[in-house]
């Protein structure tokens, strides 16, 4: 077995992208993709989606355990009180959201973040004890929807809303972005996504905040890195782009060319397709429910062109399966509830905020840095240093 020169340790070769790599052990949740199911913790995700709040999925990541009636009350309250910013945050955001207008509220979610840590004396986890690393990640949890919406609204020239202590987290977030209190159902519909996106696996944004925590570093600075790997088009910013297939599609007619064209070519087909499930994503059957009750248009020609696509893939390509991912109805039933596209992504990330946070807490109570190493594979070393003539 090969020597790493730098450690003195036995070198692995392992699938590219750490695929099926087991890195660590974890008791917050699991993906199990031949199944086509996910947990969290010891609940299926789904059902917690369809019979919980997002605040008492919040208390289960972050906790251990479900809360009772009062239980959820009183943390419902305490993150409600969490959620305003801080002046010297707030005064920074009309800045930051000029200097991205062009790259929107998720860039500008890393620098307010870092600011937002720095503001409330955030100090690395290594150094502070577990009470205090969970107040760290509540505190910034809650203020990322008040961010993220502040950012969007002083992008299109609006005063950013204040948040409101007695709206649910969904219906606040819903409440800040528009100005307008959302109806229940929208609200409701917003909230099962969030609950069904709060965590999945070992991802690369979640990888992302356990390798920064490993190496003892606050709370906001994980959290930043997350966002910076959530903001890659391969892993956060697929639901509005699906929504852009759909209009590209336009019309019903245009189904079956449009798809053969693309899967002809080798082109990915937006929404399609899971490096993990081999069978249909649980995700996208609760949200297409979702969207089905909502009804109209745009979801009777979501469902024909999910069905002809299908069909299509089977065809050109049999014996793989490939179905719909959660963003594809994700960006449907987000469209349907009012959020303006360049919102999709940064909605991904209020809800994964409180999978990244448990995930922290997690790392944080292991010492040891994750510190891969990688195969040199460029010119033979030693060459001389040439010399200015």
């Amino acid at each position: 077995m090969p020597i790493n020169g730098t450690t003195s340790t036995p070198v692995i070769d392992v699938p590219r992208g750490l695929a099926g790599v087991v890195v660590t052990d974890t008791a917050l949740g699991d993906v199990r993709g031949r199944e086509g199911f996910y947990h969290y913790r010891q609940y299926s995700a789904v059902e917690l989606a369809q019979t919980r709040s997002f605040e008492d999925v919040w208390h289960l990541m972050i906790h251990g355990e479900l809360p009772d009636k009062a239980q959820a009350e009183a943390f419902a309250r305490r993150t409600a009180e969490l959620r305003r910013l801080p002046d010297e945050v707030r005064a920074v955001l009309p800045a930051v959201a000029r200097a991205g207008a062009l790259s929107g509220p998720l860039a500008g979610l890393r620098t307010a973040l870092s600011l937002f840590g720095a503001a409330r004396g955030f100090r690395p986890v290594y150094d502070i004890d577990a009470e205090r690393r969970t107040e760290d990640t509540l505190a910034a949890a809650a203020v990322v929807p008040t961010m993220l919406t502040a950012l969007h609204r002083l992008g299109e020239g609006l005063e950013p809303v204040e948040p409101r202590e007695d709206l649910s987290y969904a219906a606040n977030y819903l409440y800040m972005m528009t100005g307008s209190e959302p109806e229940p159902a929208r609200a409701r519909a917003v909230e099962q996504y969030l609950i069904s996106t709060i965590d999945h696996g070992f991802n690369a944004s979640t990888f992302t905040g356990r390798v920064i925590a490993s190496t003892g570093a606050d709370v906001a600075a994980c959290l930043v890195g997350a966002v910076g790997a959530l903001s890659g088009p391969l892993h956060g910013g697929a639901p509005s782009r699906a929504l852009d297939t759909l209009d590209a599609i336009g019309t019903p007619d245009r189904i079956d060319p449009w798809i053969r064209e693309r899967v002809l070519a080798g082109d990915r087909i937006m929404g399609f397709g899971h490096p993990v499930y081999r069978t249909e994503d649980p995700r996208s059957r609760m949200l297409r429910g979702i969207a089905e009750g909502f009804g109209g248009p745009l979801v009777e020609f979501a469902v024909e062109v999910e069905q002809h696509v299908e069909a299509i893939l089977a065809e050109l390509k049999p014996g793989r399966e490939l179905h719909t991912n959660v963003e594809f109805y994700a960006g449907v039933v987000m469209e349907l509830c009012g959020l303006p596209r360049t919102m999709f992504t940064p909605t991904f990330a209020a809800a994964r905020v409180v999978g990244w946070s448990a995930n922290i807490l997690e790392q944080a109570q292991d010492s040891k840095i994750i510190r891969p190493a990688a195969r040199y594979v460029g010119a033979e070393p030693p060459v001389a240093v040439p010399t200015l003539d």
